[in-house]
């Protein structure tokens, strides 16, 4: 464990465990979600060449806010 990290979790000791609570809830779905990008990232380049061609081609719109 980084130093950063143990620093970190030395301040989160002292948050009520409500706040403890969202604490840890947080840090697991940012685990979850590195893990399930790592997992996916030949289908995201399959995604992403699939909207440049589109574009290439003019299939795609600006947006409109």
């Amino acid at each position: 464990m980084t130093k950063r990290l143990e620093q970190a979790l030395e301040k989160a000791k002292a948050l009520p465990e409500a706040q403890q609570n969202a604490l840890a809830e947080l840090i697991l779905q940012e685990i979850a979600w590195e893990k399930t990008l790592a997992q996916s990232t030949s289908e995201l380049t399959s995604l992403a060449q699939e909207a440049l061609e589109e574009y290439r081609a003019g299939k795609t719109k600006p947006l409109t806010f």
